[in-house]
């Protein structure tokens, strides 16, 4: 059995049997349910208890009025209810006074979702971003993805803020669609050429752009050496960069050989480094936004990870995209965009509700924990980070 579709049939259950429930579950949306028939029921629920039905404010035994005015309710959005199936649902409902319990399982399971169909969203931009040498769309996808992370914290009471996993998933590096591959190639053998020729232009680039920014790694230690070179004031020519290359090791190791150094430099070396190194990093742009998206659906698709860890782990697998995202700004000259605000999230209370944790034991009193060690902690609350 389905342990989410087992939740929210028990909340159904819990709050067909019991209306007062839902007085515990504001913060739960007919959004968060899976199911379209379930959405549809606990919509119709809520709008019985908002337009004040009988059964909400009677303390008795619930009418059968509250299950057949919520499946007629429900039938005008959803096909394929029957009268039966709250029957089913009720029965579904271990307790309903664990209502809150329930609902923070659907949630959760929400949660998962979301950020998947937002990973999935942002790739798809990112994509075509790098098919289309343009990188606005990726980055509006990045900024949805992040609101709907920090929104999705407040909502499971977690602090919306960047958290490493303790063992990183692997990263593969994505390269540009074969329709731009080559294209993204040719710029990059070119802006080499260009700083090789004219060493001057390094100041140009040497501020936002970095050997991480190329799709080929050989072109990106070929520009660190011209970057080391640079930066200690010596002179950049073919000669000074092999020289510099064989010194790292990237000879010896095959990063480098002696005729790809040759190509780069005998190429033509006319041109605006400037608006070269813009166009890698476009690129560079893409194929971050792509890895990130990709990390992060497959931290949504593991669904042992608590929703507050993913999306803490989401968040900090956002960061190397803001951190290039930064240096395409600074590149184009453009100021950082302001500070989103922050969106209205659920009151403390629903937040508290929301997690349904366990009551805490109350702290032990100092004469019943000898020692300063034990006092402290057990004077320290539970920490619900990442609950």
């Amino acid at each position: 059995m389905n342990p989410l579709l087992s939740a929210e049939q028990a909340v159904l259950g819990s709050v067909l049997l019991d209306p007062g429930q839902l007085a515990h579950l504001d913060w739960l949306a007919p959004d968060h349910f899976y199911r379209p028939i379930h959405q549809a029921l606990f919509a119709a629920l809520c709008k019985l208890r908002t337009e004040s039905h009988p059964s909400v404010a009677t303390g008795e035994r619930v009418p059968l009025s509250w299950v057949t005015d919520a499946v007629a309710e429900a039938s005008n959005h959803v096909r394929g209810l029957t009268a039966a199936y709250p029957h089913i649902l009720i029965s579904a409902c271990p307790r309903p006074e664990h209502a809150p319990v329930y609902g923070r399982m659907v949630l959760e399971g929400a949660i998962h979702r979301s950020v998947t169909a937002h990973a999935i969203r942002l790739h798809q931009a990112a994509r075509a971003a790098a098919l289309q040498g343009e990188v606005e769309g990726a980055l509006h996808h990045a900024d949805v993805l992040a609101g709907v992370l920090e929104d999705l914290a407040r909502r499971w009471g977690s602090e919306p803020r960047p958290v490493a996993p303790a063992t990183p998933p692997p990263t593969a590096r994505v390269a540009p669609p074969p329709a731009r591959a080559d294209q993204v190639a040719d710029d990059e053998e070119f802006l080499l050429a260009v700083l090789v020729e004219q060493p001057k232009a390094m100041d140009e680039v040497v501020g936002w752009l970095r050997p991480g920014d190329f799709a080929d790694p050989a072109h990106g230690q070929f520009y660190r050496c011209v970057g080391a070179l640079h930066h200690r004031g010596e002179p950049i020519d073919r000669i000074t960069v092999l020289w510099e290359a064989q010194r790292r090791g990237l000879l010896a190791d095959g990063t480098l050989t002696t005729e790809q150094l040759t190509a780069i430099c005998d190429g033509v070396g006319a041109g605006s480094a400037e608006w070269l190194g813009e166009q890698i990093m476009r690129s560079s742009v893409a194929r971050t936004a792509a890895a990130s998206a990709r990390a992060i659906r497959a931290l949504a698709e593991n669904e042992t990870l608590a929703p507050g860890r993913l999306i803490s782990h989401a968040l900090h697998a956002l960061g190397p995209l803001d951190e290039v995202r930064a240096r395409w700004q600074t590149a184009n000259g453009a100021p950082a965009p302001p500070p989103a605000s922050p969106t209205e999230g659920p009151p403390t209370a629903q937040v508290h509700a929301a997690l349904a944790r366990s009551t805490a034991r109350p702290a032990a009193q100092p004469s019943e924990c000898p020692g300063s060690a034990s006092t402290s902690s057990a004077a320290r609350p539970p920490s619900r980070t990442h609950g």
